[in-house]
């Protein structure tokens, strides 16, 4: 049996313009990603031609102002087009959604003169970007990073180590978090850094259980010389500058996780039509239809969280716990999902032969990356009975 790609999953979209852009996603992924995705996940291949592809059709700039090349869709449409690229290819959905966080601290953060001269070449000038806040040391004590940049003249000089970098190594430029004053987080500035400047370096990127596709290495900033129209906004407000982009890119993920799901259940529900046991198909089995009504409806509810907090962020309310839910539930949700998909192909199942042991592999990462799932349930504690101690 083949690999069999998304079915398309009905959409309330709210124009007729998001509709058109939702048909122009589909037909990318049906021609450029679902073809080749398993075999270069398998390959560990970056498709760097694709993101230029992207780029170049505005699926790289779609939440941000038409006045620097922007699709200017609110993130109840952006995020459903992330769904629909992580459910073919989980290395093309995220590495949307990390070019978009990566974008995020000038888009908002930066100075007009800033975004005139930069954001354009980000958004649609197939350029790719990166976002370094995670150290060797920091990762979810963010505020703890010890990468340093020293004020010398007109320019600032950056030394330290990022680490668990998405595109390290193949970014064009780099949204990098160092310290510029004492310790703890209104001790951190914000720097756009081009991928060309001296002293700045890749390690070989790290062998991980899935995503094999995407590079995820440590950036190393050696004596690197970036001026002060690179800074981005105050000194000392890069820490909350992280935090508002994090905030949105946490709904990228559960979007993210939400399409892995969807693929698997798809994978699932394809498997068990097919397959024939005991003279029947699969699918006619009791247990495993209360299996597949299971996914079916983790998948729905997750979806509905994602959207519910975008639509708070799209009418400018107050999004963070409700981010951080969305987060929660949907990678949770993507790893029950995918791990039951495994479980209903048996042996087929975990073999390379088909997609469901990837999806599984692909999941676990969706629970880590951009805050844990431990951290996302702090953040909503607090949310609801404050810090501790107050």
């Amino acid at each position: 049996m083949s690999e069999h790609g998304p079915q398309p999953v009905e959409r309330h979209l709210p124009t007729q313009e998001a509709r058109d852009l939702l048909t122009l996603v589909r037909e990318v992924i049906a021609r450029e990603i679902t073809p080749h995705a398993s075999t270069q996940e398998a390959e560990g291949t970056f498709p760097r031609d694709l993101f230029r592809l992207l780029s170049q059709s505005g699926l790289l700039a779609l939440p941000y102002s038409e006045e620097f090349g922007g699709g200017e869709q609110p993130y109840e449409v952006y995020l459903q087009v992330l769904e629909e690229l992580a459910a073919a290819r989980l290395t093309v959905g995220l590495g949307v959604s990390v070019h978009t966080l990566a974008c995020h601290a000038l888009a908002h953060h930066g100075t007009k003169e800033q975004r005139t001269e930069h954001l354009a070449a980000m958004l649609t000038g197939g350029t790719l970007g990166a976002y370094c806040l995670s150290e060797p040391t920091s990762g979810s004590d963010a505020a703890s990073l010890r990468a340093r940049a020293v004020r010398d003249g007109d320019d600032w000089v950056l030394n330290g180590t990022k680490a668990w970098i998405t595109h390290g190594g193949i970014a064009d430029f780099y949204t990098v978090l160092a310290r510029t004053g004492p310790d703890g987080p209104r001790g951190i500035t914000a720097f756009l850094v081009p991928s060309d400047a001296e002293g700045l370096s890749a390690a070989v990127p790290e062998r991980k259980m899935g995503m094999n596709g995407s590079p995820t290495a440590q950036v190393h900033l050696d004596d690197v010389r970036v001026p002060d129209e690179r800074r981005v906004g105050e000194e000392g407000q890069g820490f909350t500058i992280a935090m508002d982009a994090l905030e949105s890119g946490r709904l990228g993920i559960a979007a993210c996780a939400v399409g892995v799901a969807q693929a698997a259940l798809d994978l699932g529900l394809a498997y068990t039509a097919e397959r024939q046991q005991f003279g029947r198909p699969l699918a006619d089995f009791q247990g495993l239809r209360f299996m597949l009504a299971d996914m079916a409806t983790q998948i729905e509810a997750g979806r509905a969280l994602y959207l519910a907090a975008a639509r708070l962020r799209d009418a400018g309310e107050p999004f963070s716990q409700q981010a951080a839910m969305a987060k929660l539930f949907c990678t949770d949700a993507a790893m029950r999902v995918t791990t039951d998909t495994v479980q209903l192909l048996g042996g087929y199942g975990y073999t390379t032969d088909f997609p469901a042991e990837r999806y599984m592999r692909e999941a676990k990462v969706l629970q880590i990356v951009e805050g844990t799932n431990q951290v996302q349930r702090m953040v909503i504690a607090r949310h609801l009975a404050g810090s501790p101690g107050r």
